[in-house]
């Protein structure tokens, strides 16, 4: 029983890291596909897991929510912020923070709004 138990936990971190894994290469192309589309320069071709918690999605089954975090250019010499957003392996949204407010982008890269 108790191997069973620790093959079980050993499984189920081995899906963890696996689909963590899947979520940041999602998350990267995510980044990279916001910086094309608003003519802008992603910066150090990464981003890094800020958050991670559990939330329901609009089905209202309850999946994991990552945000992760990159940096961008518009100018060549100012880092600004941007934050990608992703709901299970669904893309929810990406937020761009330009100096002049930031800018929303839903999971089909859409500018849904900007945030004043």
């Amino acid at each position: 029983m108790d191997i069973l138990l620790s093959l079980l936990i050993v499984g189920l971190v081995l899906w963890f890291w696996s689909d963590s894994l899947r979520c940041r290469e999602l998350a990267l192309m995510a980044s990279q596909r916001a910086c094309r589309e608003m003519g802008v320069q992603l910066l150090d071709q990464t981003v890094a897991l800020g958050g991670m918690r559990l939330r329901r999605n609009e089905a209202g089954r309850l999946g994991l929510l990552r945000v992760f975090g990159f940096e961008f250019t518009v100018d060549g010499v100012n880092r600004l912020q941007a934050r990608v957003v992703i709901l299970g392996r669904r893309i929810d949204l990406v937020q761009m923070d330009f100096p002049d407010g930031p800018t929303i982008l839903d999971g089909r890269f859409r500018a849904v709004g900007a945030i004043q």
